[in-house]
């Protein structure tokens, strides 16, 4: 009906070739090789996954309309507005560490 891929916050997404364990979190820095902090790679990535939210329940939404479900309705606009919010606020805080 609704179906959703979750994904894990500050983990990167991953390919169908990794495996769990390569998939886990890494306890090393590994910006020399994207060029980028992790820290920041993180950040960048939660915005990204914010907006790619945001859209994603757009198409959700439209299911739900055309279903005349109203309560689903309501619900995932509550969710696209909290990932919106979540992407403005990763962007502030970006742009405050990218301009220093």
């Amino acid at each position: 009906m609704y179906a959703a891929t979750a994904r894990v916050p500050g983990q990167r997404p991953t390919h169908d070739t990794d495996t769990e364990e390569e998939n886990m979190t890494s306890s090393t820095e590994t910006g020399h090789l994207t060029g980028t902090a992790d820290k920041d790679y993180n950040l960048i990535w939660y915005v990204e996954a914010c907006l790619e939210n945001a859209l994603r329940l757009e198409t959700y939404i439209q299911d739900a309309e055309r279903e005349k479900d109203t309560e689903v309705v309501e619900l995932f606009r509550k969710a696209q507005a909290d990932s919106r919010k979540g992407a403005d606020l990763g962007k502030q805080l970006l742009r405050r560490r990218l301009d220093n």
